[in-house]
């Protein structure tokens, strides 16, 4: 496989909700309100937030991502998780059993989930175009190399391949932090 660059975005602290769950915590047929689109089509970020409680505390204010899903997910770092007492497993998105679950208080009920909590695996969004260019399949598993003052490679990367995606890598901000990525980053990508 030829090496390319991609882009490297940082992925805060975040809450992807259920439509029964949203209606929970705002209120029954609650419509979230677009605060600005995020790289990946069709997803966007939310005027909402809720309040992740653990048993050692609670994660004041984080964003809610839209539009709904099937079930209520939270995607945390290592540091944040371990804030308020969680040992959340390192996952792809949508794969929740066996994690951990937490509380969500929003402004008009709370939502005892007993299971959803993940750090999200690092990824890489593609295109079908690029994949094919560069001979990667959905679910392959790739080397990102970022430069910089505190260079490294990401490994056990997964690529995953879809129409409705762009190309971008996504990390957490410990990962962010451990490679000084700061403003607009590229890695290159590298078979594994």
């Amino acid at each position: 496989m030829e090496s390319f660059k991609i882009l490297i975005e940082g992925s805060g602290r975040h809450v992807h909700v259920s439509r029964a769950d949203l209606d929970v915590l705002f209120g029954k047929d609650f419509a979230l309100e677009k605060k600005k689109d995020l790289s990946q089509p069709g997803q966007f970020a939310t005027s909402q937030k809720v309040d992740v409680v653990g048993p050692k505390g609670t994660l004041k204010g984080v964003s809610i991502l839209g539009p709904c899903r099937n079930q209520t997910q939270v995607e945390l770092s290592y540091t944040d998780a371990r804030l308020i007492g969680l040992t959340p497993q390192l996952r792809e998105s949508g794969k929740l059993d066996g994690t951990d679950g937490c509380k969500l208080v929003g402004p008009a009920g709370t939502v005892a989930l007993d299971k959803g909590v993940i750090v999200a695996k690092r990824h890489i969004h593609l295109c079908p175009e690029t994949a094919s260019k560069y001979g990667i399949a959905d679910n392959d598993v790739v080397q990102v190399k970022a430069a910089g003052d505190r260079a490294l490679i990401f490994d056990e990367v997964v690529a995953r391949v879809s129409s409705s995606y762009a190309d971008a890598m996504h990390i957490d901000y410990d990962e962010v932090n451990a490679a000084s990525l700061f403003g607009t980053s590229y890695g290159t990508v590298l078979k594994k």
